[in-house]
Parts: structure tokens; C-alpha cells; sequence
């Protein structure tokens, strides 16, 4: 057992990737199995609902607007000057770090509730109309009342981890990470006996909710609570000024997230509207095996963001620039094994005849869209480097990636369909996208790094 801690530290995995690493595996195992249990009790038709579901609940993008990143950039800087009591309960160190930290969770708890009230309002009247006018005549399909659930759920959701996020910043990252974990377990125990005992679409949101609703009790029964209680009565003698400090940094890496949503979640609602529920179906079942892989590679990324912003916060580059580094190697590595693994695995299903394949897309098509989504990944390291600095340097790129990628899907999923849809992607991606990134990527760094 030594030995095996001892390689899996060399590794990059110390216990807040393990236990991140552990949910998105579960989390990944369990998307493998929702692709089982969707196609034994769903049919091809509420399979596409099911995955055009999560495409427009995306759309909370647009309400988040890139705060819960922010969130952890910010207290993870304000932690560079402070450290947690014995009891861990309150913070030891400069009186103006712990005031501001106080200052961000507040201001964090009020703009979330406030966005959360407006999130499901916008859901809600946004899904009746999409999937009433687009259905298709599908009116056999009972997804209005699953839909109002899981509106509810994702408004829930935007609060909730906002407080895991902030929790994150102060460098819970471990605990959050076992938090998750349960939250993961959770759902997808929910998921599969509602799918057994055939509540259909009502599984996901059902689970979803109640999950959400176990985290909520664990947190009040905790002594996170008494800990969030306590930083809230500290008097915010100094503050963090939203419109000086946040707001410069926040609606440029908003309008980042937001043409992320017309880059990555919007195949799913067009070929919805091109093609129907099927063949949204199989892009939305492909998609989450891809993104269940990417997820657990890139926690080796995510999990440093505390660590990559407290060692910027201190000037400490050569240790900065050392440790991203070796964890973008080690994330990618994770990747490609990840999508080779469900490449094989795919072709097995596919020589033996076994009816889950005809839930995907072909194999050719799953190859160049999982190319596709490997580059990015990389591309999204190399932000979560940049924007650790508190700056964001990657507006104008993401803005017409969104575009371009935007623009294709819309004109090849119109003329040539699926194919032409993930054709298109892939090479916006890897010809201008991948280019242009490393580009500000290596500018910056050096821009930055030499003041």
C-alpha cells in the first residue's frame, strides 16, 4: 500500500485528486450504466428528451456568469495571506484578508439567491416552448412535469456550489471532494431504482434534486455551518469591490462561458430541430461518455486552481509554471487512455452485434469528435492557467470560436447533418482554435511573469 500511495503521488495525485478523481471515475462508471439503463427503459425517442434535457439546463451559464471560478480564484488569494485554527472553525492572520473573504461569501450567498429566483423562471418558460414547438408531435412523451423538477433541481444546484465552490477557495478542497463524491454516489443510486421501477423520465430529475437536497442536509449538519456563520458576523471593515475587482475580471470570463455553451452544448437542441429526439439521442449519448472521460482527467487540473493562484499570489512562478506543467501531462495522458479505452470497447460492441452500439454515433464519428474534444481539453488548461492570475486574456478568442463553431454547426448540421456537424468541430478546433490559444497562452506567461 506505500508503495502504491507513493506512485500515485508521484503521479500528481495527492488526496483532494484522489477523492475528485474518484467521483468523476464514479461519475464516468456511472454514465456508463445511465447508457445502459437509458436504453433498456427509455426508447429512442425519450432517449434524445433525456440528453436534450441536459444541453438546455446548460443555459444556467448564463445566470452563473463565470462567478463560482472566480470564487475560487479570489478566496484562494486571500488565503495566501491567512490559515485556518486549530478547531478549523475560523482563520489566523491579517485582518484585512480575513475582512475580505468575509466580504466575498457574502456578496457570493446574495448574488446566487438572486440568480437562482431568475434561473428557473427563465427554464421554465424556455423548455415549455422549445419542447412543445420542436417535439414533433411526440405529445405521448410526459416531460412537462420532469421538467419543472429538474428546473427546480439546477436552480438549487447554482446556489449549492457556489458554497462548495467558495469552500474550494479556502482549500476545503479535500472534504468538498468526499462532499461531491457523496453527492455523485447518491444520484446515481436514485438514477438507476427510479429507471427499474420505470419512472422514465422522471429518474434524472428526481434524482438530481434529492441528491442536491442530501448535500444541503450534510452541510446544516456540519460544522461547515457554524464555520459559514461565523465568517459572516466578521464586520467587512474592508471590502472587495465588485465593480473595481470582480466585475472586470467576471464579464469577460462570462462572455468565455457563454460562447462555451454555443461551442460545446448546443449540438444536442439543433440536431433536436434537424433531425429529432433520435439522433439527438445518440449525439447526447456520445457525448456523455466522452465528457464523463475528460472530467476525471481533467480533475488533475481543476483541483490546482487553490494551488496555481496561491502560488501567483506569492510571485512564485518557476514552482508555478513547473507544477502545471507536469499536471496538463498527466491530465492528457488520463484522456487519451480514457477515449482509447471507449473506442475498443465500442468496436467490441459493434463486432459482437449487441444492440447498445446503435445507441451512439458510428465509430468513425466518435473518433474525430473525441479528437476533437481531447484538444480541447488542453485548451481548457491552458485557461484555467491564464485565469488563475485573476485576468482574462482569452474573450476575443472565445468569442469567435463560439462563432465559427456556432456558424458550422448551424449551416452543416442544416445541409449534412450529424456528420457534417462533428466534422465541422473538430476542424475549427484543431486548426484555429488550438493555434490561437497556445499563442496567447505563451505570450501571456511571458508577459506576465516578467513584471
Amino acid at each position: 500500500m506505500k508503495k502504491i500511495k507513493k506512485y500515485l503521488v508521484n503521479f500528481g495525485v495527492n488526496e483532494a485528486v484522489f477523492y475528485t478523481v474518484l467521483g468523476r471515475l464514479l461519475q464516468g462508471i456511472g454514465g456508463l450504466a445511465t447508457v445502459v439503463l437509458v436504453s433498456q427503459f427509455l426508447s429512442k425517442n425519450e432517449q434524445g428528451y433525456y440528453y436534450t434535457f441536459s444541453s438546455i439546463l446548460a443555459i444556467q451559464i448564463f445566470f452563473e456568469l463565470g462567478l463560482s471560478g472566480i470564487i475560487v480564484q479570489f478566496a484562494a488569494h486571500e488565503m495566501a495571506h491567512l490559515k485556518f485554527s486549530a478547531d478549523s472553525m475560523s482563520f489566523i492572520g491579517n485582518e484585512k484578508n480575513l475582512s475580505r473573504l468575509s466580504s466575498l461569501f457574502k456578496f457570493t450567498l446574495k448574488w446566487f439567491s438572486y440568480m437562482s429566483l431568475i434561473l428557473i423562471i427563465i427554464l421554465c418558460v424556455f423548455g415549455f416552448f422549445f419542447f412543445s414547438y420542436f417535439g414533433g408531435g411526440n405529445d405521448y412523451i410526459n416531460w412537462k412535469s420532469p421538467w419543472i423538477i429538474v428546473s427546480l433541481a439546477t436552480s438549487f444546484s447554482l446556489i449549492l456550489n457556489a458554497i462548495l465552490s467558495f469552500f474550494e477557495g479556502v482549500g476545503k478542497i479535500k472534504d468538498i471532494a468526499k462532499l461531491r463524491l457523496f453527492q455523485i454516489l447518491t444520484q446515481l443510486i436514485i438514477l438507476s431504482v427510479g429507471f427499474t421501477f420505470g419512472l422514465k423520465l422522471f429518474a434524472f430529475p428526481v434524482a438530481n434534486l434529492l441528491a442536491l437536497l442530501v448535500v444541503f442536509v450534510c452541510i446544516i449538519c456540519s460544522s461547515k455551518l457554524q464555520f459559514l456563520k461565523r465568517l459572516w458576523k466578521i464586520p467587512n471593515t474592508y471590502k472587495i469591490n465588485y465593480k473595481k475587482e470582480i466585475f472586470p475580471l467576471q464579464w469577460k470570463i462570462s462572455l468565455s462561458w457563454i460562447s462555451g455553451y454555443f461551442i460545446y452544448q448546443i449540438f444536442n437542441p439543433l440536431i433536436f430541430i434537424f433531425e429529432g429526439p433520435v439522433s439527438a439521442g445518440r449525439m447526447g449519448m456520445t457525448l456523455a461518455v466522452i465528457n464523463g472521460i475528460l472530467l476525471i482527467s481533467l480533475s488533475w487540473v481543476n483541483t490546482r486552481i487553490p494551488v496555481f493562484s496561491n502560488l501567483i499570489a506569492k510571485n512564485e512562478y518557476e514552482e508555478l509554471d513547473q507544477l502545471f506543467n507536469r499536471t496538463l501531462l498527466q491530465s492528457t495522458i488520463i484522456s487519451i487512455v480514457g477515449i482509447f479505452s471507449f473506442v475498443v470497447a465500442f468496436f467490441c460492441l459493434q463486432h459482437f452485434d449487441i444492440e447498445y452500439y446503435r445507441r451512439f454515433l458510428p465509430l468513425s464519428l466518435i473518433i474525430i469528435l473525441s479528437f476533437g474534444y481531447v484538444i480541447n481539453q488542453i485548451i481548457s488548461s491552458l485557461a484555467i492557467y491564464l485565469r488563475s492570475h485573476k485576468k482574462e486574456p482569452l474573450l476575443q478568442y472565445s468569442i469567435v470560436s463560439a462563432i465559427l463553431i456556432c456558424s458550422s454547426t448551424l449551416f452543416m448540421g442544416k445541409y449534412f447533418g450529424v456528420n457534417g456537424i462533428v466534422y465541422g468541430f473538430t476542424i475549427i478546433i484543431a486548426i484555429i482554435c488550438l493555434p490561437w490559444s497556445l499563442y496567447i497562452f505563451l505570450s501571456k506567461k511571458k508577459e506576465w511573469h516578467s513584471k
